[in-house]
């Protein structure tokens, strides 16, 4: 399948809010509750169709990576790993847990990790996920949108477990990194800032997305900037 563009993203936030379980959400459709945790990250990719063109998204969740904020002796090791994929990310997903404030209260952390490491034009979307928790509910919506207008941030609640607004989500953040890409802010023919021009003959590409097709070429050598 050619595409227009491909943009990298990277997953990130504390263990256990769900990150690996958003992108099995959106690449494969289904929820997996038990999920093996694993040094290093985990990848997948998918076709969406933004303002005409398709745009293949190529996603990174680093699962195993230790909070920012608890850093120790050993696990530099594990901060390298992410590090390089803030420098090549054109879209990161913030990721807490509505049910576990401590979660959230690490975004800052999190955020100021992210920025320090990546792109100044990258795009971040904040996710409140597990909404289908609402009876556990610790951390209000209110709370979530309002760090995210603080840090200019896009906002959303997801449920990885229902699939609530998870294709939204990674839409919803290809189509700001498509607009800055129109305005100019991102260098694309400049593959550090997570964006590939694709086949030349796709660039004109017009049409429905096909029906919600995942991606099978998602090794690391299927077109990695």
């Amino acid at each position: 399948m050619t595409y227009a563009y491909l943009f990298k993203y990277i997953i990130i936030g504390d263990t256990g809010v769900g990150k690996s379980c958003l992108l099995l959400q959106f690449t494969d459709k289904r929820f997996q509750p038990v999920h093996d945790l694993t040094i290093g990250v985990e990848f997948g990719a998918r076709m969406v169709n933004i303002d005409g063109k398709q745009i293949k998204l190529q996603i990174w969740d680093t699962n195993s990576e230790p909070e920012p904020s608890y850093l120790q002796a050993g696990q530099e090791s594990f901060r390298s790993i992410t590090r390089s994929y803030y420098r090549g990310a054109a879209g990161a997903l913030l990721v807490y847990d509505i049910t576990r404030r401590e979660t959230f209260n690490h975004l800052t952390s999190w955020l100021e990790d992210a920025r320090q490491h990546s792109s100044s034009n990258m795009v971040i979307m904040l996710i409140g996920n597990k909404s289908d928790l609402e009876s556990r509910r610790d951390v209000k919506r209110e709370e979530g949108e309002a760090f995210a207008r603080e840090h200019g941030l896009i906002f959303m609640e997801t449920s990885a477990k229902t699939a609530c607004n998870v294709e939204e989500a990674y839409i919803n953040t290809a189509k700001e990194i498509h607009r800055k890409i129109q305005q100019g802010l991102f260098d694309v023919h400049n593959e550090a800032n997570g964006i590939k021009i694709g086949p030349q003959q796709s660039i004109s590409l017009v049409g429905p997305c096909p029906s919600q097709q995942n991606s099978s070429d998602i090794g690391p050598d299927s077109g990695c900037c």
